[in-house]
């Protein structure tokens, strides 16, 4: 899929440098931090998600002391 961008020229800037000092594309470089960011951006978007579920009463929480049980961390 391609998609189009506006980037301040200051970004552009540092994306055609780092494409002139490593042979490698603009493209390449966007993809990767897109890849690099994805998962924390998903982490917190789910994780307030979350909280929101809990605040409203959808949810609900495990205590500490259960979920170690549960896994045998309790000494």
């Amino acid at each position: 899929m391609t998609y189009s961008i506006r980037l301040p020229d200051e970004i552009e800037k540092r994306l055609d440098d780092l494409s002139l000092q490593t042979g490698r594309s603009k493209s390449f470089y966007v993809k990767e931090a897109i890849l690099e960011h994805l998962s924390n951006i998903e982490d917190v978007y789910l994780a307030e998600k979350r909280l929101g579920d809990i605040y409203a009463g959808r949810t609900k929480t495990v205590p500490l002391q259960e979920v170690m049980k549960k896994y045998g961390l309790d000494s």
